[in-house]
Order: C-alpha cells, then structure tokens, then sequence
C-alpha cells in the first residue's frame, strides 16, 4: 500500500523530564530521538501519501475529541494526523516538553488515537481507504494504566488494521539482552499490561528503546516497483530466417542494481535581495518564484537562458534568438558545419529492437574489469509454461558448463545496442539470467606500465635487486599489512567462530546516508553545534598532528627565490645595472623582458613590465610579415605566457589576448587572417585554470579562438 499513516503516542509525564541509567539527557530527549529521526525520515521523503499525527499524554491541559464526562483527561492531540512540514515541525517542537503531572492513561491515549486513525483513513462512503496503519507509544511506564478493556482494544485494533508498536524506555527485552535493576513494581505492572496488548494484536512490536535507537543504525533501503526494460523474445540463432533451426524465448528484463545517489543540494537566495532585484542575474524568460511556506526567508534560484548574436542594425548591438530559430551542428576541425532535421536523421543508427545471444565464454576467460554499469535481471513470461522451461533448461545449461553469455539488446527502435553479458542465478523459487553491460572496442583503453618486481634495462637485462624495488623485508610487511586489514573473517558469528565483518547485503553507502542523516539533523535541530560530541577529541588530534591553517597564496613571487652564492655576494647584482628600464626594445624584447620581471619588487613593476611586452608583440606583428615575422611574435608571446603562468597572474595574459584578438579582427595590423589561422596550432591560447590557480574556464579557452 502507497499510503502510510502514523501517530505518534508520547508519555509527557513529570517522571520522564529526569534522567535515568547514566544518561546525561532526560528520558524524554532520549525517547524523542528515535520519533524526530522518524518525522525526518517522512519529510525528506516529500511524498503527499505520507501522514503523521502526534498524541501526548500525562500533559498539563486536556484537548482531545473524546474529551467529556471526567474520561481521557491529561491526553492532548499536538498535531493532527495530515503532512508533516517545517511550520507544522517547529509548532510541534514547542509542544513536547515535560509535564507536571503524573495524571494520564497510556490506553486511553491509545483509544484518542484509533480514534483519529478511523477518521482520517476513511473514504467518504463510509469504507476504510487503503493505508498501511501504525501507532507508536513511547513511554517510560511510570504512570498509572488502566487495564479495564484490554481485550476490546485489541480487537478494535485488528479490526481497523493498524499496527501497534510500544517502545518503552528502560524497558526489560530479553531478545535485546537488556534488564533494568532496582524496577518500581509499577513500572513492572505497566510492561506486562502493555506486553498483553501487543500479543492480542495481529500487527504488533514490543521493544527497549535502546533496540529502537540502534535500529536507526541500519539505513531503510528504498523499495521500488519493478522497471521493465525489455518485454519480447531472446534469441540464439536467426529465427526469423531460420524457424527450424533457431530458437527463442519470451522473456522480460528488469531493473536489477541501480546507483543509489545522495541528494543533491539547490541553490537559494535571500528572499529580500531577491525582492529588490540583486539576485536576478536575468531579467528575461525567467520563471516566477514560487513562495516556500517552509522557508519564508529563502526564495528559490530561477535559471534562465539566452541565445543573442551580434547584429550592429538591433538595439545594443545585440539581437535575442529563440531556441527553435538555432540548428544543430558539429565541428570539423575548427569549423562549424551544420545539421538540418534532414541530414540529423543520416546520423541516427536505425536500430530495431531485439535481444539474441550472439555467443558463450568460460567463465575463467571472463576478465572481471570489462563490466560496466548496473545490472538487470532477465526472467521467463510469467504465464507462458515453454518459455519457462525453456529457460530453466538455459540457465541449468550454462551453469553446468561454467559459462556465460554474450548477447545484444535493442529495448526500444532506435536506441543504441548494447553488449551484455549474461550469467545464471539459481534459486529455489527462481531460475534468471543476470547482466551487465560489456564495453566495445572504441571504449577500452589499454595502457603499458613497467613491472613493479624488476627492472629491464635498455640492455635488456632483467635486474630484480634495485633501490627503486621493495626488499624481502618490505615485501613481507606489506603482506602482512593487507592481511591484517581482511575482512572475511574479522567478524564473529554466533557461536564465536570467524565470519565475514562486512556482507554485501549489509554494507551500506556511507555518502548516501551520511548526507541523509546531516539533512535530518539540521532539519530537526536547526541551531544545534557541530561536532560538539567529539570536539576536546578533534582539539587534540588536531594538536598532535600539527595541522596548522595554510597561508594564503600570494601571487607574483611563485617560484621567484634566487639562489643564494656561499659567498653572500650578489653576482648578478655585481654584472648587471640595476636600474629599471621603461621601455623594451623591439630588436631584444624578450631578454629585457624577463630582466624586467626578474627586478620586479611590487605588482605595479609587473604590470608595467607587461603592458610594454604587449606594446612589444603589437609592433611586431604591424612591423613583420610572413611565417618569419610570425614566428619572432609568437616566441615573444610564448614567452611573456610562460612568464605569466610561473608568477600566478594569468589574467594580466587573458586579458592582452582577449584585447589582441579585437585589434586583429578591426584589421588594426593590417590583413593577418594567416597569422590568426596559424596562431591557434601555437598553444599559445588563454591560461586556463588548473588546481587552485585562477584563469580561464574550458567554454571560455574554447570560445576565443572563434573567428570574430
């Protein structure tokens, strides 16, 4: 059933304020961890299907539909069953604290909410709608319970479906293995009424709060319907062609292991800023923004797109295109060549679909690193006896050779073929293919590398005893390094004996839940500190490590320590005139370039040194012609790059090339389409940015050697 409806039945007598068996937090907080996990759980799942309702009990004020004649008092509905969201959160936080009273009645607080469960899962013809029922009691068992009508709760309980689970706080649980000592003989008497209730239901739970927080260590896995991929015939052999000789099989594939990712984060903006327009990046075919009811002081970022072209008769110089004016094309080399509706369909493979093995391997001649991607589940039609049989006597048939295999796909006409590679799976009540995608010849990717445990010289001499090769001795403690860190048998089993520590089934993303659960914390306790818990321990691990805050980078003294003579003297001091040049020479630009860049003590120097390198490069190309010319520009301009590069300042080049492109193209040099053409093989393009060092990003680098 898609529809799932939950009440939460909290005890919020005076008794459970205090502490209890060492915690440091009341039994409330202690308690309410599990329940808060859980309205997150819903709520980060978004779906309309799922409610939540909250009843407490033992409170200071009555206020609930059954209240009347001196009956239920002490018991309050604090939230409605319906959709669980920020505001309705927030109210409810305020709501649960401890009482001061011990008046209340954990059953009759169980009745409040069997009471709203009926109302709210019925359809309006009277009859129960589909909905999977559940109420939750948490309680510490120190109030007084009324065990009058047992049995009839129950029997109303099995009689509208609902589940009932009681978590108790402190409560004993054999199974768990947990037992409180020095037990009040009320709080005794309470576990056994409740015990009672939950052996009379059909659907029921009795557990420790201690097992309930430790089940929230194990991730829920999604259950998800079946996706199917591919509903036709697999084939060995032609049978279209070759009825006689060929056979087939009807069969269905389905969705077998999907990547679960992490939930990726969205963009907001302040709802203020965004009201008086500084967060409109654009102001054309943007979408309004919708009000967030839970976030009223965040709005949501709109992204939008547009398509201009240069036009000197449109106002701005610029004129606006529509998506359905462009056309598709690809680039041959530097040049665009476009793609009508036409000549797009010559580049589509026309595929039918289709699924037919087209050979077998041995399994021991399968290399394990050609699979690629998630895999899928291939079974017989259900309904149909022969396929069934058929496939039973294939997958029997291949397992007993020890076999897989190779078969191509088609799911729909006109998608792409793929190669997969089919495995059987027997189990007592299924017998299936198991696949996963194979790579083609265009997708592998063989690479060489030496050996580790010699070295071939250029003799051809085969030495096993080099400084670069690991000794015995190290050797040794690596093995036992890895070894020491096996998982197969670092666990225990029952009885004691050596097991496997980390099951597939039971291993499981570390990214994906840990990202979940930050999202549910910050979600349930907005102002709460991180890592407070583990704090005094990061201080200290921080202290013995010796980590220390990087220094920011300073930029134009990369690389730019001299090498200092045993002497202490300056020799390039003594040979070379320290006085500061305004002006380099065309006839020897680029070693007084670099002379200038050396003697540089400031970044105003620097910038000097390069807007004359610059002045240098544009009398070169207007005073030069020819691949001669052109050559004694691009060393100049090769130079004054590399220069750029080493002292972190790309965007002093980005911007001389960006500014030299505009002066080419005005025809400010005179006609140098050649030297254009014959700049864009120099590398000699703008500085990308690489790491943790500023320039260019790819769109940009690649944009700039377009013509114009």
């Amino acid at each position: 059933m898609s529809k799932e409806a939950t009440i939460y039945v909290l005890d919020l007598g005076s008794t459970i304020g205090d502490c209890h068996n060492g915690r440091t937090i009341s039994d409330l907080d202690y308690g309410m961890e599990y329940v808060w996990d859980k309205i997150a759980t819903v709520m980060s799942a978004n779906r309309a299907t799922l409610s939540v309702g909250v009843v407490g009990f033992r409170t200071d004020e009555t206020d609930n539909p059954l209240d009347g004649d001196g009956e239920y008092e002490n018991i309050c509905v604090l939230k409605e069953l319906g959709l669980m969201d920020i505001p309705a959160l927030e109210s409810l936080r305020s709501k649960i604290h401890s009482s001061n009273t011990e008046v209340g009645d954990a059953v009759s607080a169980i009745i409040v909410a069997i009471d709203l469960m009926d109302k709210y899962t019925v359809l309006k013809t009277g009859k129960p709608a589909k909905f999977a029922r559940k109420i939750v009691l948490v309680t510490d068992g120190q109030g007084g319970i009324d065990d009058d009508n047992i049995d009839s709760i129950y029997r109303k309980l099995n009689e509208s479906g609902i589940e009932l689970v009681v978590l108790g706080i402190d409560f004993d649980d054999a199974g768990f293995g947990f037992k409180e000592e020095d037990k009040t003989s009320l709080k005794q008497s309470n576990e056994a009424i409740l015990a009672k209730l939950v052996e009379g239901c059909n659907s029921g739970m009795f557990a420790t709060m201690a097992e309930a927080l430790a089940s929230l260590a194990n991730p829920s896995v999604k259950v998800v319907r079946p996706f199917k991929q591919y509903d036709g015939r697999l084939g060995l052999g032609d049978f279209e062609k070759y009825p006689d000789s060929a056979l087939y099989i009807d069969v269905q594939r389905y969705s077998r292991v999907k990547q679960a990712k992490p939930p990726s984060a969205s963009s907001f903006v302040s709802a203020a800023a965004n009201a008086t327009g500084e967060a409109n990046a654009h102001s054309s075919h943007t979408v309004e923004d919708t009000e967030m009811m839970d976030a009223p002081g965040l709005s949501a970022v709109k992204s939008s797109v547009a398509y201009r072209v240069n036009d000197a008769a449109a106002a701005g110089g610029t004129a606006d295109l529509q998506r359905e004016d462009l056309a598709k094309g690809y680039y041959y080399g530097s040049t665009a060549v476009p793609f009508g509706q036409d000549e797009e369909g010559v580049t589509r493979f026309n595929s039918r679909q289709g699924f037919s093995i087209i050979g077998f391997v041995p399994n021991d001649k399968y290399e394990r690193y050609l699979t690629m991607g998630e895999s899928s589940i291939t079974i017989a039609q259900p309904v149909n006896d022969k396929a069934r049989m058929a496939m039973s006597s294939l997958v029997h048939a291949l397992h007993e050779l020890d076999s897989y295999a190779v078969a191509r796909i088609v799911t729909k006409d006109g998608k792409a073929p793929q190669l997969v590679l089919l495995a059987p799976s027997i189990e007592p009540d299924l017998e299936c293919l198991i696949d996963v995608p194979l790579p083609f010849a265009e997708d592998i990717r063989v690479y060489r590398f030496p050996p580790l445990d010699k070295i071939i010289g250029s003799s051809g001499a085969v030495i096993t005893k080099h400084r670069y090769l690991p000794s015995n001795e190290l050797a040794d403690a690596m093995s036992n390094y890895v070894d020491s860190m096996d998982l197969s048998s670092f666990g225990e089993d029952e009885s004691g004996n050596p097991a496997e520590f980390m099951t597939i089934d039971e291993t499981f993303s570390p990214q994906v839940h840990r990202v979940n659960q930050a999202i549910r914390q910050r979600a349930i306790h907005p102002d709460a500190n991180l890592v407070s818990e583990a704090e005094s321990q990061l201080e200290a691990l921080l202290k013995v490590s010796g980590v220390t805050k990087v220094p920011e980078k300073v930029k134009g003294r990369k690389g730019r320590e001299p090498a200092k003579p045993a002497s202490g003297l300056d020799i390039k001091a003594l040979l070379t005139s320290r006085k500061k040049k305004n002006e380099i020479a065309l006839e020897n630009a680029i070693p007084e370039f670099k002379q200038m860049i050396e003697i540089a003590n400031k970044d105003e120097d620097i910038e000097k040194a390069t807007a004359q390198m610059g002045k240098t490069i544009r009398q070169s190309l207007h005073s030069t012609t020819g691949d001669a010319g052109h050559a004694v520009t691009f060393s100049q301009m090769k130079v004054f790059r590399d220069e750029m590069i080493d002292l972190d300042m790309p965007e002093i080049y980005n911007d001389f090339c960006h500014d030299f492109k505009k002066r080419i193209f005005a025809e400010e040099f005179g006609d140098q389409r050649n030297f254009w053409a014959a700049f864009k093989f120099q590398k000699l393009g703008l500085i990308r940015a690489t790491g943790d060092s500023e320039g260019a990003n790819e769109e940009e680098a690649t944009d700039f050697f377009k013509f114009g």
